[in-house]
């Protein structure tokens, strides 16, 4: 039986997706997890993978077209297969059909799936839904939250879950109508890309003979095919000595709503929204919430403690407590690559001490009636840029074959999260003025502090800062950030002995560190850089000219 494919909303501003390209063409056989088309959204143009096996029978729209979310995108089905109900069906104006009734669980449902369940032809299923790659690097994904439960009747366009991938946490709507009657994993699980995510079909289906036909097939996700049940295992105290401890209780798991003045009073308070109960529509938090609430404890042993919440506690001396927690998808993501980095990449580093006084005075007269503030921060990147401009072999990438130099000037910004670090970029960072550059790099704190970056804002860097001047750190050194070829770490401006016109004065002195990729960029090419950014800050009228 044909199926349709709609347009999936891959961002969660998106409202409507343009057709970069088609990977597959009418007549062409498509195998779950096979490239079916790039899409263009708001934020980024994303890799769409079919969910089912099939003859493509219809393309909602060539290259260049756009479709709104939930729109007729693609159909798959049988050779020859008459589809033409279903272009009725979706037709722009036409009535949705009505969504399968809820019914209960069956015990099928979770049933652990024996080795003599009947073959299954895997590529008839159009049932299954496979974990879908929402991110050009992403491996597998984590299940941050399930929106439907195992017998909840589901229509195409509802959210299914909150995904976690190396990069964001994602939305994944369903492509079809039906019950959900299996989920591959529970919340905090997580799943390989193209291994089983869950089954939506009817009542009676054989649950069990799909998983079998599903693990049979996908012998590297045969672990992840099968439920298994959440089982934390922290390290608890010695049987001698079992204290209790006082843990807040949580009331929110995964995807937290909550309105905008509520998210900004607990913030005020320092209230963890996970404790708070919401008593607006659908569990929402609303400012009553945070207004009334008040810490809830309960006393739990020290393995309990662990499962629910990190505590901090006083201990009697010798006692042995440590808590293990699960490593993110986006931990794991930045070890990997700043692992890469350092053990490929031979690293060297230059240290230059920057006289920081005519800066300083300078950032008092431009913020004197500026709508925009401008940080120090704001200053060096301004700098950088223009000496990134003077010296394009900074402003590299080793490719392996060949260096590339780029002409454009893209700078990552490092911004510290609670679940590790995020390098957005500000585009054509040269041609920007400081107050352009100012706003940017506010909007994408603010982003990233809100978890809302997408793919489009942290790719494409040449050249990258990392400031923990505002930590009161005076100097570091950074890993440089692939594919550039260098990152600039900036220390903090603190007051010393200076030597100006032979006299011992008090100046303001910033010291900053560029790691260098020696396969690119040799210490005569650093140090040129390094010498045209302290002049540019040493003379920052030089920046506005």
């Amino acid at each position: 039986m044909a199926e349709v494919i709609l347009m999936p909303r891959l961002s969660d501003t998106m409202t409507e997706g343009v057709i970069a390209a088609w990977h597959k063409k009418v007549g062409d056989t498509v195998k779950k997890g096979d490239l079916l088309a790039e899409i263009e959204t708001d934020k980024a143009t994303m890799e769409l993978d079919s969910y089912q096996t099939g003859v493509l029978l219809h393309t909602g729209v060539s290259v260049g077209g756009k479709l709104q979310v939930n729109d007729l995108l693609a159909i798959l089905g049988q050779p020859g297969e008459d589809i033409s109900a279903l272009l009725a069906q979706h037709a722009p104006g036409s009535a949705a059909q009505p969504a399968v009734k809820p019914t209960e669980a069956t015990s099928a449902t979770t049933t652990q799936p024996t080795a003599s369940a009947p073959a299954i032809d895997i590529s008839k299923m159009e049932e299954v839904v496979l974990m879908p790659r929402l991110s050009d690097t992403m491996t597998e994904g984590v299940i941050a939250a399930w929106h439907k439960n195992i017998g909840d009747a589901v229509k195409k366009g509802e959210v299914l879950a909150d995904i976690e991938t190396d990069k964001a946490t994602m939305e994944l709507e369903s492509y079809k109508d039906g019950v959900l009657l299996y989920q591959g994993a529970k919340a905090g699980e997580k799943i390989q890309v193209n291994d089983l995510l869950c089954i939506i079909g009817k009542e009676g289906l054989d649950i069990n003979g799909i998983v079998a036909a599903v693990k049979h097939t996908n012998q590297q996700g045969a672990a992840s095919a099968t439920p298994a049940p959440a089982t934390i295992a922290p390290a608890s105290a010695p049987e001698a000595v079992a204290p209790t401890i006082a843990a807040p209780v949580v009331v929110n798991e995964g995807r937290i709503f909550v309105s905008p003045l509520a998210k900004k009073l607990a913030e005020e308070k320092g209230i963890d929204l996970r404790y708070v109960k919401g008593s607006g529509d659908n569990g929402r938090i609303i400012k009553a919430d945070i207004d009334n609430y008040v810490p809830a404890t309960t006393t739990a042993t020290p393995s309990a403690a662990v499962a629910a919440a990190p505590v901090v506690q006083a201990l009697p001396a010798g006692q042995i407590w440590y808590e293990d927690a699960p490593v993110s998808q986006m931990r794991k993501t930045i070890a990997r690559r700043l692992s890469e980095s350092l053990f490929t990449a031979p690293h060297f580093y230059l240290t230059m001490a920057i006289d920081m006084d005519a800066a300083v005075a300078a950032r008092v007269k431009l913020n004197e009636n500026a709508k925009v503030k401008i940080s120090f921060n704001d200053l060096v990147l301004k700098a950088t840029a223009m000496a990134l401009k003077q010296h394009p072999k900074v402003n590299s990438s080793w490719m392996s074959d060949f260096i590339r130099y780029n002409q454009h000037i893209n700078i990552g910004v490092a911004v510290a999260v609670d679940e590790g670090l995020l390098v957005p970029v500000v585009r054509f960072a040269d041609s920007l003025s400081l107050s352009q550059i100012a706003v940017q790099v506010k909007e994408y704190a603010q982003k990233a502090k809100d978890k809302k970056l997408q793919p489009a804002d942290w790719e494409g860097s040449t050249f990258t800062i990392s400031n923990l001047g505002m930590f009161g750190i005076d100097q570091f050194t950074a890993i440089i950030n692939p594919p550039d070829a260098c990152i600039l770490a900036v220390g903090g401006i603190s007051q010393e002995p200076v030597v100006k016109n032979g006299q011992i004065v008090p100046g303001n002195v910033m010291k900053v560190t560029l790691s260098c990729d020696h396969r690119v960029v040799d210490g005569a090419t650093g140090a040129a850089f390094l010498q045209t950014l302290k002049s540019l800050l040493e003379e920052p009228l030089r920046m506005l000219i």
